[in-house]
């Protein structure tokens, strides 16, 4: 099953490449983040929560 347009995950060779829901599932058994939710392929926990924030701040301003 294919569920995005474009892939953000640099590890092309991965059997869940471009099938985001095997990869959230796969990522949700190893208690880890998929590589597209980190903004820039920067994987830090700081600019993961800066995009978090930036996006929240966002649906709040648009209400």
């Amino acid at each position: 099953m294919s569920c995005a347009k474009e892939c953000a995950c640099p590890k092309v060779e991965c059997p869940n490449h471009k099938k985001c829901c095997a990869c959230v599932l796969k990522h949700k058994e190893t208690d880890s983040l998929p590589f597209c939710l980190f903004p820039d392929k920067d994987k830090s926990t700081a600019n993961y929560y800066r995009a978090l924030k930036a996006r929240y701040e966002s649906v709040q301003n648009a209400h």
